[in-house]
């Protein structure tokens, strides 16, 4: 029986599938979903990993996904808890189209499923994801005969996965390291114990028990709110660093020895600054809300910086045609062309942890060569004709600055620079500026929003 369009359309978002469990997310659309992606993401006579973090509902889910996989006759390898990062992992090296149960930072009421062809090759709205809800819809998706499904086997990858991000750092350069990391009871509290093994490395841990009621704080550590614990650990313990991760653990946010946040784009500035030692000449991409002290660390580092969209989607896709060695967002996801050109938390955490080590200094040293400019993070504004009020200050900035139009509105100016970009759910402009000191910022952001305002 056909699924209820309202529901579908609701859930498949522009990069994945997110919804309130029972009341939009639940084992029908799970099954519904699952035929789909058999059909859709797996080719001819390919298989399908399957991974799931720590909600209560992901494991319901999981098996009605599976069995809507496996009755269109697709072989699944179910690798159990993971972080998005492991099951990128899995799908690159056993060569699989993967789905990962996980609603990342939301609440323990949500669940949702991010999925990829194989090779961690990333699934959006325009890739796979509407065919997938059209199909699932449709309510075509008879199963095969019972003596043609698919088989389902489990695998734990974790041991392996531990090792791959090993590899990206040079293990003979740590000296001993004390950090503070924040799991959010979210799935690094699973894969960090077996990535530091054996590691000089010394952790404090808060919250890594896996338990998506989420006791503790929202497994946001974008919202400094929910940053409180580790920056007193890390004060009260006398750590280097504090790293907090979300809650399927792909993106990780940094705050330093006085618990002070250290933005991403520092951090990934430092990563870009290691990895083009090892490789001189790499090219490294950067969104466009990056700071500028990444592309010049890039490019004084010998490396090619190359500018692109937000959205893992476009990054991936501009990696893939760049060759670039890595990328970073300023939303604290950090992309390795070595890792399937996949995101990972863990593999950023373990190359800041490399700088901290060998600069035998706690973080506010190693980022402070790169900390030049001032940001405003990013702000939101409800405007009723998002183009309109792009258009107002386009017209406004006309004559001052270079501006282009690839993600929104950027305006580069003499003294900084901004970016509005238009939320793709909601009738949101979110601004981004930043200027050589805090007063130019804010007179440069608050005349960006009064422009929105009018």
């Amino acid at each position: 029986m056909p699924l209820q369009t309202d529901v579908l359309a609701t859930i498949v978002k522009a990069y994945d599938v997110r919804g309130l469990v029972g009341e939009q997310l639940d084992a029908e659309v799970a099954h519904a979903l699952g035929a789909a992606a058999a059909r859709v993401i797996v080719p001819r006579g390919g298989r399908l990993v399957v991974g799931r973090d720590m909600r209560p509902s992901s494991p319901e889910l999981v098996e009605a996904f599976t069995d809507g996989a496996t009755g269109q006759g697709v072989d699944v390898i179910d690798v159990g808890l993971a972080s998005t990062d492991l099951l990128y992992y899995a799908s690159g090296t056993l060569d699989a189209a993967g789905a990962m149960f996980t609603a990342s930072h939301n609440p323990a009421a949500y669940n949702g499923i991010k999925l990829c062809r194989p090779g961690a090759v990333p699934v959006a709205i325009d890739t796979g994801l509407a065919e997938m809800r059209d199909l699932a819809l449709s309510g075509t998706l008879e199963p095969v005969d019972p003596d043609e499904r698919g088989r389902r086997e489990t695998r734990d990858l974790l041991t392996d996965f531990a090792a791959h991000v090993r590899t990206f750092i040079d293990v003979g350069l740590l000296r001993q390291v004390h950090v503070a990391v924040d799991g959010g009871n979210g799935m690094v509290g699973h894969v960090w114990p077996a990535a530091v093994e054996g590691l000089p490395i010394e952790t404090s841990p808060l919250y890594f028990e896996l338990d998506g009621s989420f006791p503790n704080h929202p497994a946001d550590p974008i919202d400094e709110d929910n940053l409180r614990d580790l920056q007193a650990r890390v004060v009260e313990e006398g750590c280097a660093l504090g790293l907090a991760f979300d809650g399927d653990a792909d993106r990780v946010f940094a705050v330093d020895e006085q618990g002070r946040p250290v933005s991403s784009s520092l951090v990934g500035a430092v990563v870009a600054d290691r990895l083009l030692r090892r490789e001189p000449g790499g090219t490294v991409l950067h969104n466009l809300i990056c700071s500028r002290t990444v592309p010049e660390t890039i490019e004084a580092a010998g490396g090619q910086a190359v500018r692109t969209r937000v959205g893992h989607s476009f990054i991936k896709a501009r990696m893939a045609e760049t060759g670039a060695i890595f990328a970073v967002e300023h939303s604290g996801h950090y992309y390795f062309r070595d890792n399937f050109r996949a995101d990972s938390g863990l593999i950023a955490a373990l190359l800041l942890l490399e700088a901290v080590a060998v600069a035998d200094a706690p973080l506010s040293e190693v980022v402070a060569p790169y900390d030049r400019y001032v940001a405003s993070g990013e702000i939101n504004f409800e405007v009723a004709d998002q183009d309109a009020a792009q258009a107002r200050v386009a017209e406004a900035f006309a004559d001052r600055g270079e501006a282009d139009h690839e993600d929104g509105l950027t305006v580069v100016l003499e003294e900084g620079w901004f970016n509005l970009r238009p939320s793709n759910t909601e009738p949101l402009l979110r601004l981004n500026a930043e200027a050589d000191d805090r007063a130019t910022m804010e007179a440069l952001r608050d005349e960006v929003a009064a422009l929105l305002r009018t």
